[in-house]
């Protein structure tokens, strides 16, 4: 039984970046199915199958591409757009699958596109991705010049394009609207909602946006069927997932792992542990935006409900992790820096509220710090967070503030109280 649909292909020898080697591999033979089924079937497939979003909310896909309007009275033009922007600090696992095995991600945007009725679709790129572009690139004309897209695709009558675009390059871009903004040629501003894009979207027409990983999570899904996807996970969630591990680890990396896998056994096994002399303090576990867990969570399995439960979210799955020796408020700093620089000025909570953040974090970092600096910081955590702004933005930066206040507090009086940063 196939137990590692994502990373099969993926090896020393990159034998499935042109079509020949992912036609060998058996490539295409998902979106064959598909285009001999019916698209409200493939979407109740993937509904049933239980797939949830890869980029950080963790939606069910197929419910998410059944609010897209079916019927002779909805808009005949309908548009599929993959995020390929990732920029969220510790994350590095879609551009994994853009590189090394660029023609999944066609295959996946394919079914899915048919499954919605679209007939056009976008990549929407981060510009940093040059190798992954450049593979795409040749992955969408390989598959346009052998029938795969275009024009009455394998005489079934359905046609689909394939357009890839880069991003300028803005966090912001991550969030859905925001991105179909900046693919209109706008400001990457988010949008008000509802209506949400699966009703009006891009060019106000009905509108899908899913990441790299969950598109790529589709041709398996379609061509092994529902029970064997849900045989993958190891608890609640379904399939397989990329985990990631940065830090002081002895083998930092991304690998793929049933859904559910414990988060011990990510850093300890595969990530092989802390460094010699270093011992873990804590760790975000799905990516920069999200609250720090601490050793006593190294148990919980790896998926959005057991880590949502524990006060945090498991966002991409990437685990940053915090070693005994580097300073947290350094640390907090740092992404707190990111954040404030990426924000896109549209609301005052996330424009002013988190450069004044970087303000407080670098006065206590530099030893110049107060005891009241720790109660203005968890203030402003508090006007950050979620319902007090435009987007997730900003209450997505003050999730390692407002942990790192409540799991590493004693940090940051010391910083305070002897006047430097002690991890120095």
């Amino acid at each position: 039984m196939l137990t590692n649909p994502l990373t099969k292909n993926i090896g020393p020898q990159n034998t499935a970046i042109d079509l020949a080697g992912y036609r060998a591999a058996g490539g295409y033979s998902g979106w064959r199915k598909a285009l001999a089924g019916d698209p409200g079937d493939l979407v109740k497939m993937v509904q049933d199958a239980g797939l949830r979003g890869r980029g950080g909310a963790g939606f069910n896909t197929g419910l998410k591409w059944s609010f897209v309007p079916r019927g002779d009275d909805s808009p005949s033009i309908k548009y599929l757009v993959c995020n390929a922007d990732e920029m969220e600090p510790g994350t590095f696992k879609d551009r994994l699958l853009m590189e090394r095995d660029p023609h999944l991600l066609i295959e996946g945007m394919a079914i899915a596109a048919y499954a919605i009725e679209a007939r056009t679709a976008y990549i929407f790129i981060r510009g940093e991705y040059h190798t992954a572009t450049a593979r795409l690139e040749k992955a969408i004309a390989e598959a346009r010049e052998e029938g795969l897209l275009g024009e009455n695709i394998l005489g079934t009558g359905y046609s689909l394009e394939i357009h890839l675009h880069c991003s300028a390059g803005n966090y912001i871009c991550g969030e859905e609207t925001a991105l179909l903004n900046a693919l209109e040629g706008k400001r990457a501003v988010p949008r008000a909602k509802p209506p949400f894009p699966q009703v009006s979207g891009l060019w106000g027409k009905p509108t899908v946006v899913n990441n790299v990983e969950t598109f790529c999570n589709i041709p398996h899904l379609i061509d092994l069927g529902v029970d064997w996807y849900k045989s993958l996970g190891r608890g609640e969630d379904a399939g397989t997932k990329l985990f990631g591990v940065s830090g002081k680890v002895k083998n930092p990396g991304t690998w793929e792992l049933p859904m559910g896998t414990p988060i011990r056994e990510i850093i300890e096994v595969h990530a092989g542990g802390m460094r010699d002399g270093l011992k873990l303090k804590g760790f975000l576990p799905g990516g920069g935006s999200t609250d720090f867990l601490g050793p006593e969570h190294l148990d919980l399995p790896m998926d959005y409900d057991a880590i949502g439960k524990s006060g945090s979210r498991m966002g991409t799955g990437t685990i940053i992790v915090l070693d005994d020796k580097t300073c947290p408020v350094g640390l907090v700093l740092n992404l707190t820096q990111f954040f404030a620089r990426e924000s896109c000025g549209w609301c005052t909570p996330c424009r002013d509220g988190l450069p004044w953040a970087v303000k407080i974090l670098q006065r206590i970092e530099n030893g110049e710090g107060r005891l009241e600096d720790i109660g203005l910081l968890q203030e402003q955590v508090r006007y950050m967070g979620p319902g007090n702004t435009f987007c997730a933005l900003a209450p997505g930066a003050a999730e390692p503030i407002q942990s790192a206040l409540k799991l590493f507090e004693q940090d940051f009086v010391e910083h305070i109280e002897k006047g430097c940063c002690p991890y120095l």
